[in-house]
């Protein structure tokens, strides 16, 4: 039996422009995607969107990633005789979008940060959020661990002129919906005391929800400037830190729009206490 393709040659296979050579070992393994001393490139992100499950930080499983070497389900044989091609699905979706997500981290490492690399000290891509009590369940594009004072990562959604307006629109709702669930305690807290379920279950070192960044691109730039009014418009009254910007004003350094702003106070009276114990 053939045995299968390292899933990062399987990558820059598909992207040749940005293809590294032989830089790996014989096991086939990769870079975690972490900073060293030199500034990652492009396509070392690219394998990095391509294998999110190699980063060492919690990670739900995704269809895209594969374990121990393993084929990954995306990628399928054409035949029994021919080399290992991506599914359709695969080239016309996926791809484009890793390379809009490498971009847009790269744009902000390099405005945002400055070029300071060092406040950066992980990233992780397709980060499943989901609460199993409501069913609510999405992905996001990126999540970059910038740590502050009040915060341990930022969270990043990229549009690629895909989804429909209405679609984008639920996306960042779904974000104040995570934000708004509550749990109890549990043994070690103070009994009758409810908590939100992102600091007592996914980001433990944060005292205010991260920051949501929604990032338009694959337009026209006066299509994504129409776009952002739309979402301005769909996400008022939203009650968590949310910023948009284009990818075109991002990658010259122009400043953000500021479309929501952290509000616990108002979010927990939006959304229901959980039922006692």
């Amino acid at each position: 039996m053939r045995a299968a393709r390292p899933r990062w040659n399987a990558c820059c296979a598909l992207l040749d422009p940005f293809a590294v050579g032989d830089t790996a070992g014989a096991g086939g393994s990769t870079s975690t995607g972490r900073y060293g001393e030199e500034p990652p490139r492009r396509h070392q992100l690219l394998v990095g969107a391509a294998s999110a499950s190699d980063l060492g930080v919690r990670q739900q499983p995704r269809a895209a990633t594969a374990d121990n070497g393993q084929r990954s389900r995306l990628w399928q044989p054409a035949d029994d005789s021919g080399p290992d091609r991506p599914r359709a699905s695969f080239r016309a979706g996926f791809g484009p979008h890793a390379l809009a997500v490498t971009d847009m981290i790269l744009a902000y490492t390099d405005t945002v940060l400055s070029g300071d690399r060092a406040y950066l000290t992980d990233w992780q891509v397709e980060v499943n959020h989901s609460i199993k009590e409501t069913g609510l369940s999405f992905n996001t594009d990126a999540v970059l661990a910038v740590p502050t004072k009040t915060s341990e990562v930022r969270l990043f959604e990229l549009d690629n002129g895909t989804m429909s307006q209405a679609r984008l629109a639920k996306e960042v709702w779904d974000y104040e919906r995570y934000a708004g669930h509550r749990v109890w305690g549990g043994a070690r807290g103070p009994h009758g005391s409810t908590y939100p379920f992102w600091q007592r279950h996914r980001y433990t070192r944060s005292e205010r929800f991260p920051r949501l960044h929604v990032v338009l691109a694959g337009m026209e730039e006066h299509l994504l400037n129409n776009r952002r009014q739309a979402l301005t418009a769909d996400a008022r009254g939203i009650t968590i830190a949310m910023w948009v910007n284009t990818l075109p004003r991002l990658q010259r350094g122009e400043p953000w729009y500021e479309i929501g702003v952290d509000d616990p106070y108002r979010r927990r009276e939006r959304y229901p206490e959980p039922a006692g114990r």
